[in-house]
Order: C-alpha cells, then structure tokens, then sequence
C-alpha cells in the first residue's frame, strides 16, 4: 500500500464520492446482510455473514473472516485484507492488519502520521492524538493541528468541541483554539442557540463569554436546533429557560424533551406526557405513557402501550402498535439511532421484524426485516 502524497487529489475524490453519494439501509433477511435503497428496494442483495452502514460511500463487509469495503453498487471498493475496521470520516478510515492500526483513504494508501499511543476516529476533519495523559488534535494531512495539551476533548459538534484541563471546562474550536476559556465545573454542548454552564454552584448560559446565572436552577439540558429554549430544572421541577438565562416557562413539570416544530414533549404530576408551545400553553393533553420530540416532518413518537406517532394538531396519524427503541445494534458502529422520522422515515420495530415507515404509516416497499439501520451514504 501507498503513502498519501497528493492532498489536493486526495480532497477533490472526496468531494465526487461526496456527489455520487446515495443513501442506503443495511437490513438483515435470513441471517444475510444487505442493503436497500429509499424506494425498499435491494441495491445489493442480502448476501454477507457481517456487515456495516455506509458512511461516505463506503461500507465495511466481512469475506472469509478479513474486513473490507463495498461501494454502493456492491462492487469491492477495498480489497478484504483487515482485521479489524471502522467507517470512513473525512475520507479516512481505521484499519488493523498484523496489530497495527492505520488510516486509509478510499484508495487503501496509508497515511503517514506521528500517532504513536492510540487511534482515534477521524471525525469532521480532526482526530484526537494523545501523548501519554494528553490528547491534541491531528489533521486529514497527517500534521499535527494541536499538540497534546488537554485532560480530554469531547467529540467535535459544528466544528467545537469541550475540552478539560484539571478539572474545569472550556470549548475550542478545530484549529485548536479557546472559544470558551477553561474555567467551568460543567459545560454544555455546542449549539448556535445557546450554550450552558456551570460556575461554581451558579448555573447559566453564555452570552459572549459572560455567565448569566439563570435564578434557582440546579440542571440544564444542551440547547438544540429546533428552538431557542431548553429545559431546566429548579427544585426538582422541570420547566424552560431562553438562551439570555430567563425563565419563559416556570419549573411546573416532573420531566421535559426539547423543542421542535414549536411543541415540547412534558411529564406531569400523574406520570402522563402531552405537549407545550413556547409560550407555555397545553396543546396536546397528558394522556400518553411516554413522548418523543417532534421530527421535521411534523410528526412525533406517542406511547400507549405501544408507540405511534401524532401530528403537531395532536391527531394520531399512525396507530400506537409499533416499538421504536433500537436497542442493541448489531453494527460494531456506535451510531446515535435517532427514534422517529429520519429524512421522512421512521424506523420501527413491528411483530419482532424491523422496517421504515413513510409520513402515512405505510411500511417502506411493504418489507420487514430482521433487523435494519438507519440509511446513510
């Protein structure tokens, strides 16, 4: 295998696997894998022991126990000669052959790096580098971008990520450097609606890099792209504060889910979910044993004794006889499955068989499978 010598080849194959890109599901069907496209159809056939969603075009299967790359016509885009392998991030992969990890591109050429001690995942350009106790950070040109210089750095989020020095808190960005000085107990997520914190006992949000103290609240959850509220909790209530550290809902519930759509899952006294706007007012009655936030289509997971999903009116428009908890995946991916619609399909579990649901509550292609994950490219 080949060094990477040509970056600027190297960017312009991503950015055409990037065009060609098209999403497909892994499913299992008579302890086969294989994979389906958004009409249900199979663009390759169930035909693999093992096997994992694509990520950038690229999906790792298993033949006579060695891992390696399919593209989406199921073609081998890497010959199977690893061990062990990851997804591609940033147009890189992990791979272990004879107990040597490397980084791959989607030609199979390793990247030469100074990685010494542990590999991590490329993730949005950058992956983590530790030297001894620290970590730093390291580019898709195998260079170093920060030196090993933190406790930890959190996973990047929209290009920030937290890091840890001692034991307080701040946030920097992928070139490495400070957007949050490193003087929090706790601090939230990165999101462009607001970030949270802790100083000392005072809980907050940041405005600029000023701490404003949200009055009488012991817990804050990250803020999320659906609104600029989030939920907080003071004296053991639950109730919604805006991204200037203002109560706009005072801490009357027992538990609460994030905006979307202008409607927020919230418990009760009685244990039942319904549904808030953001000015406080009750539009869906307490009535379900459990509820989801909202999905872009409008449409949001109910329970009853099983769950269905109803629409922002509060109507069911898919019957509760569904499971939609995922679970144990059975990919060795540890992807985030998201409960309700995804890009207009719900995945669910029904009769012990897993499929995707459309907005009408028709299965996709009229197929259940053993299993299924969520599309990816």
């Amino acid at each position: 295998m080949k060094t990477i010598i040509n970056l600027t080849v190297f960017i312009l194959l991503m950015g055409l696997s990037t065009v060609c890109a098209q999403e497909l599901a892994l499913v299992r069907e008579n302890d086969l894998f294989g994979y389906i496209d958004k009409s249900g159809a199979f663009a390759i056939e169930p035909q693999f022991e093992k096997a994992d969603s694509f990520s950038e075009g690229y999906a790792p299967v298993l033949q006579d126990d060695k891992w390696g790359y399919i593209n989406t016509s199921g073609e081998w885009a890497i010959q199977p000669e690893y061990d062990r392998v990851k997804a591609f991030n940033s147009g890189l992969a992990l791979v272990l052959k004879d107990d040597k990890w490397d980084y791959i591109n989607a030609k199979g050429e390793v990247l030469e790096t100074p990685v010494t001690e542990k590999y991590y995942d490329f993730q949005d350009g950058v992956a983590f580098l530790r030297k001894e106790s620290l970590v730093g950070l390291l580019g898709t040109d195998g260079k170093v971008i920060l030196e090993p210089s933190y406790k930890e750095i959190k996973p990047f989020i929209d290009g920030h990520a937290k890091v840890k020095k001692g034991d307080l808190w701040g946030m920097i960005d992928k070139k490495g450097e400070l957007v949050i000085p490193v003087e929090y107990q706790e601090l939230g997520t990165y999101n462009k609606n607001g970030v949270w914190a802790r100083k000392g006992d005072a809980f907050g949000v940041l405005i600029g890099n000023e701490l404003k103290v949200v009055d009488g609240a012991d817990k804050i959850w990250d803020f999320s792209e659906g609104s600029t509220l989030t939920y907080a909790r003071s004296d053991k209530q639950v109730g919604f504060i805006n991204n200037q550290g203002e109560w706009v809902i005072e801490p009357t519930y027992k538990a609460a889910r994030a905006f979307n759509k202008g409607l927020a899952p919230v418990r009760g006294k009685k244990k039942k979910w319904g549904y808030i706007n953001e000015e406080g007012n009750v539009v869906v009655d307490f009535v379900y044993k459990d509820a989801e936030v909202f999905s872009d289509n409008g449409l949001a997971p109910v329970k009853e004794k099983d769950w269905g999903f109803i629409n922002t009116s509060g109507e069911l428009v898919i019957p509760t006889e569904y499971a939609i908890s995922v679970g144990f995946s059975f990919s060795f991916f540890d992807y985030l499955q998201q409960k309700g619609f995804v890009n207009g399909l719900a995945r669910v579990k029904y009769k012990k068989q897993w499929g995707f649901l459309d907005k009408n509550g028709q299965p996709l292609g009229g197929k259940w499978f053993q299993n299924a994950e969520l599309f990816a490219e």
